[in-house]
């Protein structure tokens, strides 16, 4: 890495990550992504030798994808997880974004990233505002690769929150409510009790960032895990004690529950995803016979499956109201016999179910289950062709 504002000289940098390879050779390809960020800085942007411990910024997140790895390694899982520290954060996302760029370069079929920054749940004495019991996840409302006419395609349906990331967000809401008092299979302790992952509907922290950008620039799902309230006298700076007050990003202020709590989301997440079979793809409103009817009361949705889906894959309808921000009805779907698409094409093993209910009223989404209830994220469904 050549000098800038931030680095001021040549610099190698190292990311480091870990695989564990799916044991599906038809879902293999399909992967899941966490990490976190292993550089600190204290201060300045521009001291190099100043002491600067990092253990809530972000040792917490590079914890998080430790301990996932260690935990979801005694398992085996259709799809591949990858367990990773990138480095240069603090300076730019430069780690994340060459991490990013590899993967859209080798064509990584990576289907979601959790970041987990800041996943100490700060303890400083008299803190009377940090909630243990909430960690927030942060999600793009549209696709950062989206170009100017796709975005205003998005704002005139009103999916502008209903991008990949947000869907994937919304499936960790779905996996901590899952999993809020399932035993873990590998200790005593439940997964992820006690901790509510809270949608934050922006893409970061007000007019911050983190490591997740870099994968939603190359246009990957990614989220970020935070804890509720940040402490500044313990992120960005010298450590010291001024009039009594302890300065600097210091261990002793980490809640060790509370990251075994982030941790349990992050591996409850990933586990399922993993075990999820792949999302549907195609999902379609079909054209309308005509524009105004008492059919646009009605929705249809059609479907097919995801590359590589097993056996035994079924599919749900889920719905929310516009206003709501998560699913909030669903119901099972049924296969049709083969259709023809839009484009002419017959599709063999297509899905479809039609409900009576007015799409002008909620959002409805598609997601993949498996026989032991595992979903995939969902997908919203399309125009297959914009009536005139």
């Amino acid at each position: 890495m050549g000098p800038n504002a931030r680095v001021t000289k040549p610099t190698t940098i190292t990311n480091i990550y870990a695989v564990l390879k799916g044991t599906d050779p038809a879902q293999a390809e399909r992967m899941l992504l966490v990490t976190g960020h292993y550089d600190s800085r204290d201060s300045s942007n521009f001291d190099t030798h100043g002491e600067a411990p990092g253990a809530n910024d972000d040792a917490s997140g590079v914890a998080v994808s430790l301990a996932c790895a260690a935990a979801l390694s005694k398992a085996k899982f259709p799809a591949t997880l990858v367990f990773a520290a990138v480095a240069g954060e603090e300076q730019g996302l430069y780690g994340s974004k060459h991490l990013a760029e590899l993967a859209k370069q080798e064509d990584w079929k990576l289907e979601g990233v959790l970041n987990d920054d800041i996943d100490g749940g700060n303890t400083t004495p008299g803190d009377k505002f940090q909630d243990k019991h909430a960690v927030r996840v942060f999600s793009e409302p549209v696709p950062a690769t989206a170009m100017p006419e796709e975005v205003r395609r998005l704002l005139f349906m009103g999916y502008d929150s209903d991008s990949p990331s947000r869907e994937l967000a919304r499936a960790i809401a779905d996996a901590g409510r899952t999993y809020s008092g399932a035993p873990s299979p590998y200790s005593d302790k439940p997964i992820a009790a006690g901790l509510e992952p809270v949608l934050e509907f922006r893409h970061d922290r007000f007019q911050r960032g983190g490591d997740h950008e870099s994968f939603n620039e190359e246009g990957f799902a990614a989220v970020r895990f935070s804890e509720w309230r940040e402490d500044f006298n313990h992120q960005h700076q010298n450590v010291r004690v001024e009039n009594g007050v302890q300065y600097g990003d210091l261990l002793k202020f980490v809640d060790f529950n509370y990251v075994a709590r982030v941790t349990r989301l992050n591996a409850a997440t990933m586990a399922v995803l993993a075990s999820a079979p792949p999302p549907p793809v195609n999902v379609e409103f079909p054209p309308p016979g005509r524009v105004f009817d008492n059919s646009i009361n009605n929705t249809e949705i059609i479907w097919q499956e995801g590359p590589g889906a097993p056996a035994g894959t079924s599919y749900e309808i889920v719905w929310r109201a516009t206003a709501s921000p998560d699913w909030e009805r669903s119901i099972a779907a049924i296969k049709a016999g083969a259709t023809q698409s839009a484009n002419g094409n017959l599709n063999s093993g297509t899905w479809s179910v039609t409900l009576p209910i007015s799409k002008d009223n909620v959002i409805f989404g598609v997601r993949a289950v498996d026989a032991a209830g595992h979903r995939s994220p969902a997908v919203v469904p399309v125009p297959a062709m914009r009536p005139r």
